[in-house]
Parts: structure tokens; C-alpha cells; sequence
């Protein structure tokens, strides 16, 4: 067994027990800050910078003030209430002094020591289900010094490793992290090069010439996020198809419909959510999941509706 560092430290943005859609048995998932994408449909944006964030929530704030003399920064103004994102270092200053939790941090700083020790809570679970622990984000390999330090100390403690990602980094890190995963989820969001650019903000050559390497690697389950009017399509779902059947040893392929859980956290970043007006108009409907499933099935594939 290599040597572990478990002093390395990463910032975490959040720890979800009990999933049983993130890879086989139960799992606990660990949120690594920071993403080289920026989906138009992201559900965790908190997740996209690699520093904490500050979120706020007007419609619980008491305007009690005791924030805007807590923040030592002076990014706290009222009359409307506002906080300026390019001073504010999310301290945390302000969020500890709110009575009513409308301030609040994303993204903590730990080693992996001590994510680990806080893993071991589920390793009865972990044990019982046959499951493991699940590193997702963001991207979880923009923190790939932390996440490979994470995942061997998990395989010494004997749990099933996975990984949700997109497998953009280069190809140093790829061949340093997989090794010790035992199932990656591999988004492949798009194969149209265009359709990827607008709707990630980045290319997707690296994330295809990858795909391939990360499969002659480990075991690959490839999933694919499916928005109506971006990429559900026949001709993209058999682009996509066609790639993966480049890949080594892939047989199972998940569609992930479009859904609009993370919407309301755009809104307590400061954001407008870019998607805003596909969601007054529809998601897929059954028979165009059904049409798509039957391109994945007639390329070969298994097919699974969700995570």
C-alpha cells in the first residue's frame, strides 16, 4: 500500500449520506469544491469556484443588521440588502452572528484525516450494503492531489470507491487518480463540440480523448444529462452512442433527465438561473425518454432512467 497523506486538505462543500443512485449498495458522498465547467444546468453552482461561498436567503433575513458589523471586509451594504462577491472572502463572519441562518457558507476547509474520520460513521453501512463512499462536486479532480489521498485512505479502510465526474484534467492526473477508483460515473453531456462550448463554457476534446484512457483504467458507467432543446436528441444520443463504443468495456448507460432541483441556489449566490425559460416550457416527456432509451438499446447498450 502506497503512503497516505493525511494532512492533505481540500475544501469539502457537503456530505451526503444514505444515496443509493451514486454507485452499487449505500453510499456517502463527498462534495469537492471547484469545476472547470460552468453547465447552464448546474445543480450544485455553489460547487463551481474552489473557494467557499456565501450564500443568502432574503426571504428569512430578520434585517437585524448584526451582519454588517460582524463583516470585518465591508461587502455587506443595506437598502436593498447586498453583498459585493468581489470583496467578500467568505469568512464566515457574518453567517456565524445571523439569528436566522440567512447567511450561510459553502465549503469547508478539511484534511483527510479528518474527512475519513467522519466517513468511518457510515462504514457499518458501507459494509451491510455493500457500498462505499462516492467523490463528486464540482469536478472532483480539480482538487486531484486531495481526491487521490482521499480514495487511498478509503481503499485501506476496504470501502468500494467511485467517482462522479466529467474526467476533464490532464492526463498526468488521470493516470494518478483512477487507479484507485473502483466505478467511475463519467458525464458525457454533450458530443456535438458546439452544443458542448455553449452550454459548459469549455471544449469537450480533452473530456472525449479522456473518456477513452479513464475506461482502459477502470470499470466506466457512462451517464448522460439530458436537457430538451440542448442535447436530447436522436442524432446526439447516437453520437454519443458511437463514442462509447470506443471506450473499453462500457455496457451500461444512464440518462439523466433534466430537472430543476438546484434552480433556487442561484438566487441565494446572486445569480440568474441561465435556464430560467426552459423551465416555463417543458421537460422531457415520457415518449422522448422512451425514444432515447431505445437509440441507447439498439447501440448495444444497457439502459438506466436516472442515476
Amino acid at each position: 500500500m502506497e503512503s497516505i497523506n493525511y494532512r492533505r486538505s481540500g475544501i469539502i462543500f457537503d456530505i451526503q449520506r444514505y444515496s443509493i443512485h451514486d454507485g452499487p449498495g449505500i453510499r456517502t458522498i463527498a462534495f469537492l469544491q471547484g469545476c472547470p465547467l460552468s453547465c447552464k444546468w448546474c445543480c450544485n453552482p455553489e460547487s463551481q469556484s474552489l473557494k467557499p461561498v456565501l450564500l443568502f436567503n432574503a426571504d428569512v433575513c430578520v434585517h437585524c443588521g448584526k451582519c454588517l458589523n460582524a463583516c470585518k471586509q465591508g461587502a455587506l451594504s443595506t437598502k436593498p440588502f447586498s453583498i459585493n462577491r468581489d470583496v467578500c472572502v467568505a469568512c464566515g463572519e457574518c453567517a456565524k452572528v445571523c439569528p436566522a441562518g440567512a447567511l450561510v457558507i459553502k465549503g469547508k476547509e478539511m484534511t483527510v484525516e479528518q474527512l475519513v474520520k467522519e466517513l468511518k460513521k457510515d462504514a457499518i453501512t458501507f459494509r451491510r450494503s455493500n457500498g462505499g463512499i462516492t467523490l463528486s462536486g464540482g469536478e472532483p479532480l480539480v482538487q486531484s492531489d486531495f481526491a487521490v489521498e482521499v480514495l487511498k485512505a478509503c481503499k485501506e479502510q476496504g470501502w468500494h470507491t467511485a467517482m462522479e465526474t466529467t474526467g476533464l484534467a490532464s492526463e498526468e492526473v488521470i493516470r494518478k487518480v483512477f487507479p484507485w477508483i473502483d466505478l467511475v460515473l463519467l458525464d458525457i453531456k454533450a458530443f456535438d463540440p458546439a452544443i458542448h462550448k455553449e452550454y459548459t463554457g469549455v471544449s469537450n476534446e480533452v473530456i472525449l480523448k479522456n473518456s477513452i484512457l479513464i475506461s482502459n483504467i477502470a470499470p466506466v458507467v457512462v451517464r448522460i444529462p439530458t436537457v430538451p432543446g440542448v442535447n436530447a436528441s436522436v442524432n446526439e444520443y447516437e453520437a454519443i452512442c458511437a463514442h462509447v463504443r470506443k471506450m473499453n468495456g462500457v455496457d451500461t448507460l444512464h440518462i439523466l433527465p433534466y430537472h430543476t432541483y438546484g434552480e433556487n441556489k442561484y438566487a441565494l449566490l446572486g445569480k440568474q438561473y441561465a435556464l430560467k425559460d426552459l423551465t416555463l416550457t417543458k421537460f422531457l416527456s415520457k415518449e422522448a425518454i422512451e425514444s432515447l432509451k431505445n437509440v441507447v438499446e439498439n447501440a448495444g447498450f444497457k439502459c438506466v432512467i436516472g442515476g
